[in-house]
């Protein structure tokens, strides 16, 4: 009698698929203020909120703590960590230098303007946004054209290293939103940015970039010192 090839096992398959749903969703709640700093949520509160049972959610906050994002304290489930002035200094140090590469290798690309139509087209939903008075979804836009950028530079080591500190950033961001001026310079440097890209300057791009990104640190950390010390 010939023996037919079993099958992989589904389980573990559909297992993985949950854990990365309850990450995602973990995240999402996180980043839209959902769940907010200092918030606590169990193992079986979020399972049963997920509809999934507690071994995905069990592995999706030990990658949000290797992440950053929560602490896992015993028999009290996850508790959201504060974004601090020191921790986005030095997310914002990286990803600075991350993001200002990305934007060199673009530009060295000699990338045509179809090509980047995905940054174009966040620019465009930036500008629209902040004429609609909508800082929310100017936020969006700008954490998608980030993404794009990161994208095309086609470099998966520094995709990989970069999507580690996005979700950090943009939480910090959201968290102070409406304590920023107004963004209609970041507007104009983002623009800039995508012509410097387009105009194959690989050094100006990123010069552009990373001064970007700094004057953008030194005003987010100077914000959540200020909160910080309000609360002391």
């Amino acid at each position: 009698m010939t023996k037919t090839a079993s099958k992989p096992a589904k389980p573990q398959a559909v297992k993985a698929t949950q854990a990365e749903y309850a990450h995602a969703e973990l995240k999402r709640m996180m980043l839209d203020g959902s769940l907010l700093a200092g918030s606590q949520m169990l193992e079986s509160e979020a399972a049963e909120r997920l509809n999934i049972s507690r071994t995905p959610v069990r592995e999706a906050m030990i990658l949000l703590q290797q992440e950053g994002m929560i602490e896992l304290r015993p028999r009290h489930g996850m508790r959201v960590l504060p974004v601090s002035a020191d921790d986005m200094r030095d997310i914002y140090d990286v990803l600075t230098a991350l993001e200002g590469k990305a934007a060199e290798l673009l530009a060295a690309r000699r990338p045509d303007s179809a090509t980047l139509s995905g940054l174009w087209d966040a620019l465009e939903k930036m500008e629209s946004a902040l004429e609609d008075d909508d800082l929310a979804e100017w936020a969006v836009a700008d954490d998608l054209f980030h993404k794009r950028l990161i994208d095309l530079a086609d470099n998966k080591r520094l995709e990989n290293m970069v999507s580690q500190l996005r979700a950090q950033a943009h939480r910090a961001r959201m968290a102070t939103l409406w304590l920023r001026p107004r963004p209609t310079d970041s507007n104009r440097e983002h623009r800039a940015l995508v012509q410097a890209i387009l105009n194959g300057d690989p050094i100006e791009a990123r010069r552009m970039h990373e001064e970007h990104r700094t004057r953008a640190k030194e005003l987010l950390v100077s914000i959540l010192r200020n909160l910080s010390g309000a609360h002391m």
